[in-house]
């Protein structure tokens, strides 16, 4: 299958217009867009309204993006499910559906792996296998489906996969799809200032999150080495660009890790850092994960939050879900016994 699919193309990351280059008569483009992306066909066999021949030709040439779900783990406080996932050449992925009361969630994965290396993040622990297609994006939607919000928070770093994760967005709101809005997907990103700006420039309406977790250089460079490439002057200057080209409020996310960035000193810090920005911050509870981090006190963090909120930042305090099955933020790949897969 990896030899195989190495010298096909992905038709679940092709938009209609694509196929449409490459099947005649045009409506059959639509035809094989919907049995992708509306009925979530896996093989061209299925597609029973299309020639026998057509789906010869397609066969040939292409292969439909899947994932084979190897295990799935509960959690037992919340319900929050955690799906390990192969793709076609045995990459490991993870996906976590969470339930909420406005609807289901999933949280995709956009890397096998991530080279970011955040300090206290397991998904960067054995840095970078590959990225993943847009259609391999969708095929772990699908896997989840039915579902209201994604966000891509998972396994990876989005804007280091910028091309797949544009597509992927373009493909998941497509009116001949599953069309979800754009305003129910959440790209979360560690801060990578041109594609902040070329992102922007798409004009999505999609609700970017960044994650700052600390106010200055010096304690951000600790935790996350992308900082050092981009200071935070040079993230803000970006996420103001995307709010003033998009319209649309920043989400900045905050993980507590206790001693190291959420003294009230941290906090005033970054009230002087996002005063009269459009934005809002979330506030996360550092998980087990790497490295030797630990949590802060519900009322430590709540201290903290009422200085943003008195300083008129708008501010939650993220429930943790899916913690005991290593579901939570940073918790991906944090248990990879299942490498003998």
């Amino acid at each position: 299958m990896e030899k195989e699919n190495t010298k096909k193309t992905d038709m679940l990351s092709m938009l209609p217009q694509e196929i449409a280059e490459i099947v005649s008569p045009a409506y059959r483009a639509e035809q094989i867009f919907s049995w992708l992306h509306k009925h979530h066909a896996t093989s061209f066999v299925a597609m029973n309204n299309l020639p026998l021949s057509l789906r010869d030709k397609l066969e040939e040439i292409h292969y439909i993006s899947t994932m084979t779900t190897l295990e799935k783990h509960e959690s037992v406080n919340d319900g929050t499910i955690k799906f390990l996932s192969a793709t076609h050449d045995n990459n490991l992925v993870e996906s976590v559906l969470m339930s909420y009361k406005h609807g289901n969630s999933v949280c995709i994965s956009t890397q096998a792996g991530c080279r970011m290396g955040c300090t206290f993040c397991a998904s960067a622990e054995n840095g970078l296998a590959r990225n993943l297609t847009a259609g391999e994006y969708c095929a772990q939607v699908y896997s989840a489906f039915p579902i209201k919000n994604i966000v891509l928070m998972g396994c990876g770093e989005p804007l280091d996969n910028y091309e797949n994760t544009v597509k992927f967005i373009k493909l998941i709101t497509h009116p001949k799809g599953i069309n979800i809005g754009q305003r129910h997907i959440t790209l979360s990103t560690c801060g990578l200032v041109p594609e902040i700006y070329k992102l922007a420039d798409e004009k999505f309406q999609i609700t970017l999150a960044v994650s700052l977790h600390a106010p200055d250089d010096e304690t951000r460079q600790t935790l996350m080495p992308i900082a050092k490439v981009y200071p935070l002057s040079d993230l803000i200057k970006a996420c103001k660009y995307y709010t003033k080209t998009t319209h649309r409020r920043l989400t900045f996310e905050y993980a507590m890790a206790k001693d190291i960035n959420t003294s009230s000193f941290h906090a005033q810090t970054l009230v002087k850092l996002l005063k009269g920005m459009m934005c809002h911050v979330n506030l996360i509870p550092i998980n087990k994960a790497r490295g030797e981090f630990l949590p802060t006190s519900r009322n430590e963090t709540m201290r903290f939050a009422k200085i943003l909120e008195e300083n008129h930042i708008p501010t939650t305090i993220r429930r943790s879900l899916g913690n005991d099955v290593n579901a939570s933020c940073g918790q991906l790949r944090s248990n990879f016994s299942y490498m003998s897969y």
